[in-house]
C-alpha cells in the first residue's frame, strides 16, 4: 500500500502525509521499578503497542513513539508523520498559524515543536512516587506484599478517552491478542498513516466522526468485530451527534489532565462537577458499555485512580485471596455484587485502588505465569524457612533436654560416687579404731 497517497475512510479528502522525520533516541531518567514497560504495556490496558527488535512501538498523538529501557532510563524516539489538512482556517491547514503546514508552530517546515517528554510524562502518569505505593499498599495488604517484588514498575496508563472507550468494548467476552487485532484494523481501514517500523505500518486511531457513518457497522462486521460492531457505532455517532464537543474529557478525573492535544470539553458539558461515580453512570448509559468496561474507561482513560474494575479473574481473586464472600451464598458475580466488591478494594487500598488492582490483576494473568512462578518459589521457600526453623528448634530443645539429663546424670553419679567414698572412709576408720582397742 502506497501510505502517502492513500486516503481513509472519515477523514477529510486533503488529509496526505509525505516523507517521515526520525528523531535521534533521547532519554528520561526512570528506573523499572518506577516504571517497567516490558509488564505495563502488555498487562491489558492498552492493545496498541507491538514489540519488534526489543523495542515498544506505538502511535500516541499523531505521531509514532518507540520505547526501550535500561536499569536507568527510558529512552524514547520520534517517527513525525507531516500532515496537511484542509480545514479549519484561511491557510488551508486548520492550525491557525498562518504558515500553511498545518503543524501550528509557524515556521512552516510541517512538523510541531517536539513535546513527546511532556506527552511520555503525562502518559505514564509519572508524577506519581510508584514505590512509595507500593510500599503503602504492602503496608495494608499482605498479599500485595507477597507479589510486588515480581511485578515493580506496573503504572496505570493516562490513555485518550474515546480511544480507551472503543478499546474496551472490543475487550467483551475477548482475549489480549484478538482485541489487539481487531484495533489495528480499525486504525487500518479508518485511522491516519502515521509511520513504518520494520515493515509494519502504524496508523492512528480514528476520530469518533469517522465511525459515525452509515456503513460503519456493517463494514466491522464484515472485519470480525461480530455484536461488537454496533456498540462501536452507536457511541461513535453517539460522542460525535448528540454530546457536547468534548464531552469524553469533561468526565475526566480534574486532578490528571487529559493528553496535549485532546479536545477541550465545552462550558455545556460541565455542568455538573466531574466525579468517578458521575463519570461512571455517564458511560454505562452508553449501548454497550456496562459497569467493567465503564471502570476501565474510568481509570485508564479518565484519570479516575479509585475505579476497580471487576471481571470473572478479578471475582475469583477476591473470594480466593481476600476472602471476600467466604461462608456466604453468593459464588456468582452478580451486578449487585459488583460495586461491593470494588468497595472491598478500595477499603483496602484506598485513593489509588484501581493501580493496585492492575498489580494484583497482572499477576494472575496467563502470559506473566513465568513472573508468577517467582512468587509460588518465594512462597515454597518461605515455607521451607518455617519448615526448617520448627526443626531446628525442635532439634535445639531435644539436644537441651539431652544436656541437661546427661548433666543429671553425672550429678547424680558424682553424688552417689562421693557418698561410696564416705562410707568406705567410715568403715575404714571403724577398722582401725577396732584394731588399736584390741592391742
Amino acid at each position: 500500500m502506497d501510505h502517502s497517497s492513500s486516503h481513509y475512510i472519515g477523514w477529510p479528502d486533503a488529509f496526505a502525509v509525505d516523507a517521515q522525520r526520525l528523531s535521534e533516541w533521547r532519554k528520561l531518567p526512570l528506573s523499572p521499578a518506577e516504571l517497567c514497560i516490558d509488564t505495563t504495556l502488555r498487562c491489558g490496558q492498552s492493545f496498541s503497542w507491538r514489540h519488534i527488535n526489543n523495542e515498544w512501538h506505538g502511535v500516541l498523538q499523531g505521531r509514532l513513539v518507540s520505547l526501550k529501557q535500561d536499569p536507568f532510563h527510558l529512552h524514547y524516539r520520534v517517527t513525525w508523520a507531516r500532515a496537511y489538512q484542509s480545514y479549519g482556517d484561511g491557510d488551508g491547514d486548520g492550525d491557525g498559524d498562518g504558515d500553511g503546514d498545518g503543524d501550528g508552530d509557524g515556521d512552516g517546515d510541517g512538523y510541531g515543536a517536539d513535546d513527546t517528554a511532556s506527552l511520555l510524562h503525562n502518559y505514564f502518569a509519572l508524577s506519581h512516587s510508584l514505590t512509595s505505593m507500593y510500599k503503602n499498599w504492602s503496608s495494608s495488604d499482605p498479599n500485595f506484599a507477597r507479589l510486588a517484588p515480581s511485578f515493580t514498575g506496573i503504572r496505570i496508563l493516562n490513555q485518550d478517552a474515546w480511544e480507551a472507550l472503543v478499546a474496551f468494548v472490543c475487550s467483551s467476552n475477548n482475549h489480549m491478542s484478538r482485541i489487539s487485532e481487531l484495533l489495528q484494523k480499525l486504525c487500518i481501514y479508518y485511522g491516519p498513516y502515521i509511520g513504518t517500523v520494520e515493515d509494519e505500518a502504524f496508523y492512528g486511531f480514528p476520530r469518533p466522526e469517522a465511525l459515525a457513518g452509515a456503513n460503519v457497522e456493517a463494514h466491522l462486521r464484515e472485519l470480525g468485530f461480530g455484536y461488537r460492531a454496533k456498540y462501536i457505532a452507536e457511541a461513535a455517532r453517539v460522542v460525535s451527534e448528540e454530546r457536547p464537543a468534548g464531552w469524553l474529557n469533561s468526565l475526566r478525573n480534574p486532578d490528571c489532565p487529559a493528553l496535549l492535544d485532546a479536545p477541550a470539553p465545552s462550558d455545556d458539558s460541565r455542568a455538573e462537577p466531574a466525579t468517578y461515580k458521575a463519570a461512571h453512570e455517564a458511560l454505562i448509559q452508553l449501548t454497550g458499555v456496562g459497569p467493567k468496561v465503564a471502570d476501565c474507561v474510568c481509570l485508564m482513560g479518565l484519570g479516575w485512580s479509585e475505579s476497580v474494575p471487576v471481571d470473572t479473574h478479578v471475582w475469583q481473586i477476591a473470594q480466593r485471596d481476600y476472602k471476600f464472600g467466604t461462608g456466604g451464598k453468593t459464588k456468582k458475580l452478580t451486578r449487585g455484587m459488583y460495586g461491593v466488591v470494588g468497595d472491598h478494594f478500595r477499603a483496602i487500598w484506598g485513593r489509588y485502588a484501581g493501580w493496585a488492582q492492575s498489580v494484583v490483576f497482572t499477576a494472575n494473568l496467563k502470559n506473566f505465569a513465568e513472573q508468577a512462578s517467582d512468587v509460588k518459589k518465594a512462597d515454597l521457600s518461605s515455607d521451607s524457612d518455617v519448615v526448617v526453623k520448627i526443626k531446628e528448634s525442635q532439634e535445639a530443645i531435644i539436644t537441651t533436654h539431652a544436656i541437661a539429663q546427661t548433666k543429671k546424670r553425672t550429678r547424680t553419679a558424682m553424688e552417689l560416687s562421693s557418698s561410696n567414698v564416705k562410707d568406705e572412709s567410715k568403715e575404714t576408720m571403724k577398722r582401725a579404731r577396732g584394731e588399736r582397742t584390741s592391742t
